[in-house]
């Protein structure tokens, strides 16, 4: 019942939505008011728009009326110079302290920050729109980057992986293990307390998983990078106060249902935790009886002083010691936890005696080799496929332009090749998630059939699932490229709904992160859209931030066994990022006298069309070395 009332609730906000604002973008022609602004190229000229019209002095001073270059710690104040206009050396200052922080927080929570780092730019460093957006994907790339860096060297949740059979329903098919099945929670460890390879109990071999899933992030990273391209070409056409309303309702929504998947885990992990005090509570207690059985049977034996040390003799129920021919043995005193083992134990011979009564020992070999192969902490095919992703998607990019950047070669939208390369972006980023998408299908046929050990949070893989999972993270990669947001934002919470573990979803999209971000800044900077120092000096801020932060709040994670908590700060980043979506808008639009811009052209050159990438690249030399 409370789903539907949901549905109904959101479609009458988005029918609402589109009521009131539709017609003010329709009839929004006469909010321009013709204000034109001071630039200082060519000994000084009058533009309209200083980001698209004033070559290296980007940002707008509307008191005086001109346009200034933006420099990192400026301390100067000077209102006629150009170069060092108005001091932002707090500004700056701040913003390393913010950027440093959220980049730690974002990184463990699976996402890039571009909805806290957008509006933080604009409110906060007084960036304008573009280059705050150019600002926040080289902050993303430099966070996602320090988080991969961690992630690539971080082992699966699920430790102790064993080469059992798996187990199947009626019809064949594999049943995953429920969570409390999973035996990593009394985790064995060697006298130095690393995980031990091997079982201390049956010497069996453990195959340990790395915690980046590079199947999935192969298969999912290229859809939503598909997606992301639509809605690029959506939002082109869409204003900004109108867009960024959007994405308030969205990510409103995301982060309701995010919040709710937390109290759920917070829930189930505070029901673990009281039972595992419970668990601990009793042992206590046993090894407190242990002691005082120890003391009473010493002091016993002092007194009777008939104990010779060649007489077998023991020592009563409850005596943990005796003599046999000399020699002292100890009782092996069971626990609840002992016996949970010896039962766990007891399966796994059963299953092993199983197997070697009826399984082929080509089956054991190939599942082994599955498991080895899943095990690889550095699979090089997949990073390479990775590289080759990435490679064309960065090419494809450079071809085109976009997101405010020209094409290297000048192509513009009036060109017939501007609509080949959109092509070719859908054909590569598709093409790429069929054929491993067609990979997961093939593999999981063949893990079914050597019976592979699943984990309790892995995903069974069909075709059902795969046209599922992939038309919903194209309509996410939508949704991203519409609203201006790392696809993480989106995609976390899916995962998070697929059943995957926490940890393995927030460094899977990370990884995916990195993809798509790291071309995006390259553009960004190259164009001179974005200073060159700040792209950088922020780069590094949120680098050496994702790589102390995550770590820290990872340890904590493990140690404490509460993954929830990466849910909540998750959702709390979603319901930040709304908030500064709804202070842009409304903040704009009281500037503009509550003005709104109509539909854009989804084809407009400016007269600043042919500049030449070229020359931007040389006056940013010029800048390094002068």
């Amino acid at each position: 019942m409370r789903k539907p009332m949901q549905r109904n609730s959101i479609i009458f906000l988005a029918t609402l939505l589109c009521i009131v604002v539709l017609p003010l973008s329709v009839n929004a022609g006469q909010c321009s008011d013709g204000q034109t602004f001071t630039c200082p190229n060519c000994g000084g000229i009058e533009v309209t728009n200083c980001l698209t019209e004033c070559d290296g002095f980007l940002n707008t001073d509307v008191e005086h009326t001109m346009c200034f270059r933006r420099t990192l710690f400026n301390n100067h104040d000077s209102s006629d110079n150009p170069y060092q206009h108005y001091h932002f050396l707090w500004n700056d200052i701040v913003g390393t302290i913010v950027w440093f922080l959220a980049a730690g927080i974002a990184t463990a929570c699976g996402v890039g920050g571009g909805g806290i780092y957008v509006p933080l730019g604009i409110v906060l460093l007084r960036f304008a729109p573009k280059p705050a957006s150019g600002l926040s994907q080289a902050s993303i790339f430099g966070a996602s980057l320090g988080g991969l860096l961690l992630n690539i060297r971080n082992r699966h949740p699920n430790t102790k992986i064993k080469n059992i059979p798996g187990e199947c329903d009626t019809n064949g098919k594999p049943i995953l293990p429920p969570p409390d099945d999973d035996d990593d929670d009394d985790e064995e460890e060697d006298a130095t307390g690393t995980n031990l390879k091997y079982s201390i109990h049956s010497g069996k071999k453990y195959y340990t998983r790395p915690l980046i899933d590079y199947d999935m992030a192969l298969f999912l990273a290229p859809m939503e990078m598909a997606g992301a391209v639509m809605g690029t070409l959506i939002q082109k056409v869409m204003p900004n106060w109108l867009y960024l309303l959007i994405a308030s309702v969205i990510l409103s929504f995301t982060s309701y249902k995010t919040y709710k998947k937390f109290f759920v885990s917070y829930k189930k992990e505070k029901v673990e935790r009281e039972k595992n005090k419970e668990l601990e509570l009793q042992r206590s207690q046993r090894r407190s009886q242990r002691e005082a059985s120890r003391k009473d049977s010493a002091l016993q034996a002092a007194e009777d002083g008939s104990r010779t040390p060649n007489k077998e003799e023991g020592e009563g129920e409850n005596g943990e010691s005796f003599l046999e021919n000399g020699k002292e043995k100890e009782e092996i005193v069971t626990t609840n936890d002992d016996s949970q083992n010896e039962k766990t134990n007891t399966r796994g011979s059963l299953v092993e005696e199983k197997f070697t009564d009826e399984d082929k020992q080509k089956e054991k070999q190939l599942r082994q080799q599955y498991l080895e192969e899943d095990s690889r902490q550095y699979p090089r095919d997949k990073l390479i496929a990775f590289m080759i992703l990435w490679v064309g998607l960065l090419l494809i990019t450079f071809l085109k332009g976009g997101k405010g950047v020209d094409s290297l070669v000048g192509i513009t939208c009036e060109s017939p090749w501007f609509g080949v390369l959109i092509a070719m972006q859908f054909f590569w980023t598709i093409g790429f998630a069929g054929i491993y998408g067609h990979k997961l299908i093939k593999k999981q046929a063949l893990k079914d059939a050597v019976h592979y050990p699943y984990q309790p949070h892995d995903v069974i893989w069909n075709r059902q699932k795969l046209r599922f999972y992939a038309a919903f993270t194209f309509v996410a990669g939508i949704v991203a490229g519409l609203i201006g947001i790392g696809g993480g934002m989106v995609l976390g919470p899916l995962m998070l709904v697929m059943g995957i573990h926490p940890r393995v979803s927030t460094a899977t999209t990370a990884t995916m992160i990195v993809l798509t971000s790291s071309s995006v800044a390259i553009m960004f900077v190259t164009s001179g859209l974005v200073p060159w120092s700040y792209a950088v000096f922020f780069f590094f801020v949120c680098l050496s931030g994702a790589f102390i932060g995550k770590k820290f709040i990872d340890g904590y994670v493990k140690k404490t066994g509460m993954a929830s908590i990466l849910i909540f700060i998750l959702a709390t980043i979603i319901g930040l990022a709304t908030l500064g979506c709804l202070v842009i808008v409304f903040t704009s639009l009281a500037k503009n006298n509550w003005c709104f811009e109509g539909f854009n052209e989804f084809c407009y050159v400016s007269s600043g069309a042919d500049s030449c990438v070229a020359k931007r690249m040389m006056r940013l030399v010029d800048e390094i070395f002068a």
